[in-house]
């Protein structure tokens, strides 16, 4: 997208401030006001846990089973390159009604290792669009996409851009010429503080075009979303991968993200944004994993119907106000979760392993 002010107005991460709430039910009380696009205030719901950082699997390797440890990353490219922008922006959040709902707690069985295996091809009443492995070769920071990944892939927002907090007066901004490469057959998020400013990057997948008003190279009506992921725990950097409505409509044409959370919590969850008129309407499930160890996160919307998998097990599944229109895919990784930033020293990974993209059969 341009970088002009009437893009920002519906950014992901343009945000009112919302006033603390009272108890929900099955809620606890009094949830902090939300400061940026992240709608749900779960970070008081959730343990704070600071799990030790794991590094992740390459792929010649068995898919469920740590590597050996990885090289330190190289210090950030000060190349700037000027970036595609994404398709999608966004609006402020709130906190959820009563129907989020936390998980119970339950004993989690054994993940089969085929799940974490790269889908290819069509699966029963899904018809695959796009996977990705990035085993076409190492691309450093500053460069991503790429000769290799053009065609497939945008770094997504320009340098400098604000990200949901940046747009609240936070030091929090999109790079990718300082954030984004490729390294082992993986894209890889190098988070980190710069200059006081902490960077992210929401790179975005080229699938078919579902909309023409305008039209879009990511977006899809309904489709299945898989990906393979683990991140260090930094406190302060968060993902909202998520897909957003081409209307720019927002809280009427909803919302869906997954994952999404803290990368230090212990328990990132899924989260139906309903269409309508009240931000807070969300149905929220969770996957008591952190995002220390690989997961295969699955997200299957149709008609009426959101369904979260973790591991090819079903999480649960919203059926209320699903939204019904158009929406593009972003892989949004910024900072500053309700208003909790990383510290200067705070530095790391997300790894991205494979994406698979279906539209409807």
């Amino acid at each position: 997208m341009a970088t002009t002010p009437a893009h920002g107005n519906h950014q992901k991460h343009r945000v009112r401030r919302f006033a603390a709430l009272a108890a929900v039910a099955m809620l606890t009380a009094c949830a902090p006001a939300a400061k940026e696009a992240q709608r749900l205030p779960l970070d008081r719901l959730l343990p704070e846990t600071q799990p030790s950082a794991t590094t992740p699997s390459t792929k010649s390797q068995s898919p469920a089973t740590p590597s050996q440890a990885r090289p330190s990353a190289a210090a950030p490219s000060a190349v700037a390159r000027a970036a595609a922008e994404p398709t999608a922006t966004a609006q402020p959040k709130a906190a959820p009604s009563a129907g989020a709902r936390p998980a119970p707690e339950r004993p989690v069985p054994a993940v089969d290792p085929a799940v974490h295996k790269l889908p290819k091809g069509d699966l029963p009443g899904w018809k695959q669009v796009f996977v990705e492995d990035f085993e076409g070769g190492d691309v450093p920071i500053g460069a991503f996409p790429g000769p290799a990944y053009i065609d497939k892939w945008s770094a997504g927002y320009k340098d400098g851009w604000p990200d949901s907090a940046g747009q609240t007066g936070q030091n929090s901004r999109y790079y990718p010429s300082k954030v984004l490469s490729v390294k082992n057959g993986m894209l890889d998020w190098y988070l980190h503080t710069e200059n006081g400013i902490s960077m992210g990057a929401a790179p975005t997948p080229k699938i078919p075009n579902a909309s023409t008003n305008p039209p879009r190279a990511n977006s899809l009506l309904y489709g299945r979303y898989s990906v393979r992921f683990k991140a260090d725990p930094l406190k302060g950097f968060k993902t909202a991968w998520l897909l957003w409505p081409d209307s720019k409509m927002w809280p009427r044409d909803g919302e869906i993200d997954f994952p999404e959370s803290d990368l230090a919590t212990s328990s990132f969850y899924g989260a139906v944004h309903k269409m309508g008129k009240d931000p807070r309407d969300t149905d929220v499930f969770y996957a008591n994993a952190s995002f220390t160890s690989w997961h295969v996160a699955t997200m299957e919307w149709t008609p009426g119907r959101v369904e979260f998998f973790l591991d090819g097990r079903s999480l649960g599944a919203g059926t209320s106000r699903v939204p019904n229109t158009p929406m593009h895919y972003i892989l949004q990784t910024e900072s500053c979760m309700f208003n909790v930033c990383p510290k200067p020293g705070t530095a790391g990974h997300l790894y991205l392993d494979w994406i698979a993209i279906w539209k409807r059969g």
